[in-house]
Formats: structure tokens, C-alpha cells, sequence
């Protein structure tokens, strides 16, 4: 956390004021595309825009970065202007433990399958202009620590053809096993975007409706949970829809291994005495 601490002030030393931080929105930060992005897209490098934001959080409200952070999507790095339509609930699992829940705003819905296999859940405490806090982000392991998989030839469904991380992803970039600007969680894992605060009401998808409109505390947004067969359908089919293998092929070099949640335990009926066992094929 120190360390964190000791970035966002040299951050601010070095970052010159940014106009709409202010009084801008998302399409200012939008405006700023080809200053972030130099090497080539955007594609799987959200966390050049989380950089971005977060080296001037301190010229920012708390309100403001929150505003900013919803100006991209976690997964493909692609602007969006957010709304209730591309607000996604997830409950991810938590660095260190448990699970916690949340939004994303996405560009489109496959990028729910990705998060749920890929994104964990980390703090950072950052500084606005509000004061500093701990704030929740998504986050991913560092594909840097294996640089060579970046040059490793495959072939995606989209795009039926050989290609390298190296050339469809070329902003995740390495520096010996540093990914370059990558800002870091609390527990050093690569920051893509904010995990926006979620009310903690009872929101169970009885009926799965992929489309479908939700609310809970106040906020709309679509749940994961309609989505189950449709991530289930695209895994089946190689994950031919949204980006490809693009954000899976980045993710799955370095994953994140959590502790899982362990479920509740539930009563159970008496068993009589002898019933129940457990033969010894069956252990």
C-alpha cells in the first residue's frame, strides 16, 4: 500500500494538469485515445486507460473517476459511453478471498464469459481530489512474467488464420517481466478497471433472459447470470464472438489463483444408521 502511495505521488509530480478532470466526461477521455494508445489498438491493454486515470486521480472528484472509469470497456479496452444497457452485475472471486460484487461496462455481452474465467477482484488505495480511499478494481496476472507466449503462434475462430499476441495485442507490451504502464493492485496484480460498488440486495436470475434489464439499490444493468448458456454456447464453438481469444489468450498466461469461496453448509435429514454409506467403488 506504501508503495502505491509513493507512485500516485511521483505520478502527480510528473503529470501535468488534464483539463477535464474537471469538467469533462467520457469522451474527452475518449479524445485522448492516440495519446494512450501508440503502439497500435486498443485491444486486451485496458490497463493503459486505468493508467491514465489513475495518474491523475488526484486532479479528479471521487465522482469524476468513477465517471471516467466508465468510459471503457474492461475487457476488449474498446470507449463505450456508459448506460444501463452495457452495466453488467458480476460476483467475482476476491485476491486473498471470498467473492465480491459488482459492475463493469462492456462493449458487448461475450465479454461476461471472460471476465467470470479471467478477472479477479483487488483494492488500491488512490487519492483524488476528495481525499484517499481504497477503491476496488478488476484485475489480471502479469503476462509479462512468460514474455515469450506473447510470440506464440495461434489460430482464432474469428479470424482463421495464424497469428502472435505480439501482433493483434501489440500495447501489451513487455519490458523484461514488466508490462509496460501497467499500474499494480494492492497485491501487485495488473489494474484493467474500476469494480464499481454494488448494493448488496438478494438477486437471484430465476428465469435466464440475456437482455433483460435489472435493478437493485437504485442501479440498472444486466446480470451474469443471463448469460450462463450463451457462455456456455460460445465456449462450444471456440469462442468465435466479442474479441475472439484476444483477452483469454492475455489472461490465461500469468491467471490469478484465488481462494475459492466455500458454500454454505445446508441441514440435512437424519440418515438411519447403515444408509448412506459410501461403498467402496463408489469412494
Amino acid at each position: 500500500m506504501l508503495a502505491a502511495l509513493l507512485a500516485s505521488a511521483l505520478a502527480a509530480e510528473l503529470v501535468p494538469r488534464w483539463a477535464p478532470a474537471e469538467s469533462g466526461g467520457v469522451r474527452d477521455l475518449h479524445g485522448e485515445y492516440r495519446n494512450i494508445f501508440r503502439r497500435g489498438n486498443r485491444n486486451a491493454a485496458s490497463h493503459l486507460w486505468a493508467k491514465f486515470l489513475l495518474d491523475r486521480a488526484d486532479q479528479m472528484t471521487d465522482a469524476k473517476l468513477k465517471e471516467m472509469f466508465s468510459g471503457f470497456c474492461a475487457v476488449s479496452g474498446s470507449p463505450v459511453s456508459p448506460h444501463h444497457y452495457n452495466r453488467y452485475r458480476l460476483t467475482l472471486p476476491q485476491v486473498g478471498g471470498g467473492n465480491a460484487t459488482g459492475y463493469f461496462h462492456y462493449c458487448c455481452w461475450p465479454c461476461v464469459c471472460d471476465t467470470q474465467d479471467f478477472i479477479r477482484v483487488d483494492t488500491r488505495t488512490v487519492t483524488t481530489a476528495d481525499g484517499t480511499r481504497q477503491y476496488r478494481f478488476g484485475v489480471i496476472g502479469n503476462p509479462c512474467t512468460k514474455p515469450d507466449a506473447l510470440h506464440t503462434p495461434w489460430i482464432d475462430a474469428i479470424h482463421p488464420r495464424p497469428t502472435t499476441l505480439a501482433q493483434v495485442a501489440a500495447e501489451v507490451h513487455c519490458d523484461g517481466n514488466k508490462l509496460v504502464n501497467a499500474p499494480l493492485s494492492d497485491n501487485g496484480h495488473v489494474i484493467i478497471s474500476m469494480f464499481f460498488e454494488a448494493a448488496h440486495a438478494e438477486d437471484v436470475v430465476d428465469v435466464p433472459t440475456p437482455g433483460k434489464i435489472r435493478e437493485a439499490g437504485g442501479v440498472q444493468y444486466q446480470h451474469e447470470g443471463d448469460f450462463a448458456a450463451m457462455c456456455e454456447d460460445r465456449k462450444r464453438n471456440n469462442y468465435n464472438s466479442g474479441m475472439g481469444e484476444i483477452f483469454r489468450k492475455v489472461a490465461e498466461i500469468a491467471p490469478i489463483e484465488t481462494c475459492a469461496s466455500l458454500p454454505e453448509l445446508r441441514e440435512t435429514e437424519e440418515v438411519p444408521a447403515g444408509e448412506g454409506k459410501l461403498t467402496a467403488a463408489e469412494l
